[in-house]
């Protein structure tokens, strides 16, 4: 097992949506200001943009628990693949209503419009985080065009923000893209920050911090572009290659040959 070879506590590049695993990146620090920012300015629509793999869902996940800590209500909700009802099932659930997901669209609004009449009368600021928004249907698109413009009403304390890559966020419309008051986009690590990442992770699981020699890891920055998730998947994937073929470092060469047999990623 390559974590008795490491000497590892535990994986250091988790492939599960972990926010114990959060790095706290410039990038992501930067993202996480910005989202903060929008919640704290009362302002009713943030974009999050960043390509496939950038940590989108990951941020969204530590900014939520990040907003609960501070005592408001926020939920992190996929829209990948729901319908209308489930979406508005799932987002009274977040503001804790008793709706079903069998309950009607009317059924499931009107529990959604009360409870954020109500939170607004407490002062209550109310954060729904819309992940997989650029692959959300169309009807659901519908639905939160209207759920933005709840927040648009005087004093109100709802604040969404919606996920998706650049190249797909034209399927938002001009109605919701056009509410939008801040675009955060997510940037791919540059070398620095592929380095601090690896050392961190590796401090965090127990390894020693020189498990991968300094060109590995340059070639981990060239071969996954920054791109955090890739970055995750060719690390791991090495220590698995390397702790098999009882070696004592990660040179370039493992590095290479995982990106090149193994790893499920596209070739540049």
């Amino acid at each position: 097992m390559y974590p008795s070879h490491w000497n590892l506590r535990e994986s250091p590049f988790p492939a599960r949506l972990d926010p114990g695993a959060f790095f706290a990146s410039p990038t992501h620090e930067e993202a996480l200001a910005r989202l903060h920012f929008l919640v704290e300015q009362h302002r009713c629509l943030g974009l999050l943009i960043g390509e496939s793999g950038s940590g989108k869902s990951l941020l969204l996940e530590v900014f939520a628990q990040q907003l609960r800590r501070e005592g408001r209500t926020a939920a992190r909700i996929s829209l990948l693949g729901l319908q209308p009802a489930e979406m508005l099932a799932q987002v009274a659930a977040a503001l804790g209503c008793s709706s079903r997901v069998s309950s009607t669209i009317v059924a499931h609004w009107q529990s959604v419009t009360d409870r954020l009449s109500a939170y607004r009368y407490e002062q209550r600021d109310t954060v729904l985080l819309l992940d997989d928004a650029d692959q959300a249907d169309a009807d659901v698109l519908t639905q939160v065009v209207r759920l933005v413009r709840l927040g648009t009403a005087p004093q109100s304390r709802l604040t969404v923000v919606l996920a998706g890559r650049p190249s797909r966020i034209g399927r938002w419309g001009e109605d919701l893209l056009e509410l939008a008051e801040l675009r955060v986009d997510v940037e791919p690590w540059d070398q620095t920050e592929t380095e601090q990442y690896v050392a961190a992770s590796l401090a965090r699981s127990g390894a020693a911090a020189n498990v991968f020699a300094k060109d590995a890891v340059a070639r981990l920055q060239q071969l996954s572009h920054g791109v955090p998730r890739r970055v995750n998947q060719l690390a791991d994937l090495a220590l698995i290659v390397a702790a098999g073929e009882d070696l004592p470092r990660i040179g370039a060469e493992v590095v290479q040959s995982v990106y090149e047999e193994l790893c499920p990623i596209e070739s540049p």
